[in-house]
C-alpha cells in the first residue's frame, strides 16, 4: 500500500493539462473489440484502471501498440475465446468495474461473455439489473454458475428491442449499445444516458459504420449492421479532473489556468463552484480560476440554505460532489450537499470533521456544511482513501490544511489521476509518495 505525505498550505500557480476521460477511455477501448479492424485511441490516461483493461484485452490476444504516450492502436482480430471461460479472466473482471463494459462487445462479435462480481469503488451498492435487463431483450441468455458464482451469457443471435431503462446508466446504456449495434433490426433505447462519454462512443461507432441517431439525447435508436470496420477516436479531456482543479484552486488560494478543458463538454459543472463563490472564468477553451482569499456560497432567491445535488446528465455528476463538499468546508455560508445515487459516498466526511470542518452528516444521501470562512484552517491528519473522488478530495483538504498529512491507500486515487502528486508538484505543491 502506498501513500501520500502533504505539507499543506502552499499555493499553487501555473498551467495544467486535464488527462483524457477516464469513463470515456474504458467505453472505447471496450468497443474496439467489435471490429477486427486497427482501432486508434488517443489522449488515453494513464491512469491505473485503464492500464489494467488494456492488460486485460492483451491477455485476450488483442494486439495492442503503444504508438505515443498517449496513444494507442488496437487489433482485435484473434481473440481467445478459450481465455473467457479461465479463472484468471473472471478474476480481473471481477476487480475492475469498467470491464464489464466487454460484456455488449464480447456479445456482439463473439456470442458470448461471462459475468462476475464486479468490484469498483466502495461507495454503495451498485446493481447490475440495468445491464442484464437490457441485452436479455436483445437476446442475451444468463445462466448462473453456482460453483464458480458468474453468470455465463450466451447471444447465438442478437435482435433489436425497444427498452425503456428502469435508470439512465452510463455504463448500462454503453453495454446495450455495443450489443444493439450489431443486432437484427432496430433497438430503441428510451431513458438512455446522454452524457458526453456515450455522444462519444455513438459518435464513434458511427465512424466504425454504426447506425444510431439521437445521440445527445435520452433517445437512442440503431439500426443494426452486419460488420463493424475500425477507426480513429480523440478522447475528450476529464471533465472530473477539470472540476477537481477547480476545487482545488479556490480551496488552496491559487492562481491556476486549466488548458484545453472542452469547455463545451463541462455541462452545469463551471456554475456549480461558481455557486459556492468561486470565479471561472473562461477564455476560449481553457479555464482559469484566480486567486481567492475567501469565496460565499450563495442561497437561493427566497434566502434558503443552498443545495447542491447530483443528477443524471445535463445535470451535475455525482463524482463532483466530493469536490464540492470539501471546497465548501472553507466557504462562507453553508450549504446542502445531497447525494442521490450512492449510499456510502458521503461517509468519507468523518475524517474532515477530524480536521476540524463543520459538517453534519444528516444520513447517508444528505451531508450540511458550514463553512469556516478560512477563520480556522483545517488540521493534517492521517487518512485512508476509500474510492478514487473522496480520495482526491482528501487530496484537495489536506493541501489547504496546516502541517503535514499522510493519506494511505492511494492506489485509488491512482486508479482516476495520472500521476497526480507530479503534476502538482510541477505547479509548487508539496507532496511526496512513499
Amino acid at each position: 500500500m502506498s501513500s501520500f505525505v502533504i505539507e499543506g498550505g502552499y499555493r499553487l500557480s501555473g498551467e495544467i493539462h486535464p488527462q483524457g476521460a477516464k469513463n470515456e477511455a474504458l467505453e472505447v477501448i471496450c468497443a474496439a473489440l467489435l471490429t477486427p479492424e486497427r482501432v486508434v485511441i488517443r489522449h488515453v490516461p494513464d491512469i491505473l484502471d485503464i492500464n489494467n483493461l488494456i492488460q486485460l484485452v492483451r491477455d485476450m490476444q488483442v494486439r495492442v501498440e503503444r504508438l505515443s504516450e498517449d496513444t494507442y492502436a488496437f487489433l482485435a482480430d484473434t481473440v481467445d475465446l478459450a481465455y473467457l471461460d479461465t479463472d484468471e479472466f473472471a478474476h480481473r473482471v471481477s476487480s475492475l468495474r469498467g470491464s464489464v463494459m466487454l460484456i455488449g462487445a464480447l456479445l456482439a462479435r463473439f456470442g458470448k461473455a461471462i459475468l462476475p462480481q464486479i468490484g469498483g469503488d466502495k461507495i454503495g451498492r451498485r446493481r447490475l439489473d440495468t445491464h442484464i435487463t437490457g441485452l436479455q431483450k436483445l437476446g442475451a441468455r444468463f445462466t448462473y454458475d453456482n460453483q464458480r458464482q458468474l453468470y455465463t451469457i450466451d447471444a447465438t443471435r442478437l435482435s433489436g428491442a425497444y427498452m425503456l431503462l428502469d435508470e439512465a446508466s452510463v455504463t448500462g446504456t454503453a453495454n446495450i449499445l455495443m450489443a444493439a449495434v450489431r443486432a437484427e433490426g432496430v433497438t430503441t433505447i428510451y431513458n438512455a444516458a446522454c452524457e458526453p462519454y456515450i455522444q462519444q462512443l455513438s459518435a464513434m461507432l458511427n465512424r466504425m459504420g454504426a447506425r444510431i441517431s439521437g445521440i445527445g439525447s435520452n433517445l437512442l435508436t440503431i439500426e443494426g449492421v452486419a460488420s463493424l470496420h475500425g477507426t480513429e477516436h480523440t478522447i475528450l479531456p476529464d471533465m472530473i479532473e477539470v472540476g477537481s482543479f477547480i476545487g482545488m484552486a479556490a480551496m488552496t488560494g491559487s492562481d491556476i489556468t486549466i488548458k484545453n478543458t472542452g469547455c463545451n463538454q463541462l455541462g452545469m459543472i463551471p456554475d456549480a463552484f461558481r455557486r459556492i463563490g468561486i470565479r471561472v472564468e473562461q477564455y476560449g477553451d481553457d479555464i482559469h480560476v484566480p486567486t481567492h482569499d475567501s469565496y460565499e456560497i450563495e442561497t437561493f432567491m427566497d434566502g434558503s440554505i443552498m443545495t447542491v445535488a447530483d443528477a443524471p446528465w445535463p445535470g451535475l455528476t455525482p463524482d463532483l460532489l466530493s469536490v464540492i463538499l470539501v471546497v465548501a468546508t472553507q466557504a462562507t455560508g453553508s450549504v446542502l450537499i445531497h447525494q442521490k445515487m450512492f449510499e456510502s459516498r458521503l461517509f468519507f466526511v468523518d475524517k474532515l470533521i477530524d480536521m476540524g470542518a463543520q459538517i453534519i452528516l444528516c444520513d447517508p444521501h444528505r451531508a450540511t456544511v458550514i463553512g469556516l470562512a478560512h477563520r480556522l484552517k483545517l488540521r493534517a491528519t492521517k487518512m485512508v482513501s476509500p474510492d478514487i473522488r473522496a480520495g482526491i478530495a482528501l487530496l484537495i483538504a489536506a493541501m489547504s490544511a496546516e502541517g503535514t498529512s499522510r493519506i494511505d491507500n492511494i492506489e485509488q486515487i491512482d486508479r482516476g489521476y495520472q500521476q497526480i502528486d507530479r503534476r502538482l508538484n510541477s505547479l509548487g505543491a508539496h507532496i511526496s509518495r512513499l
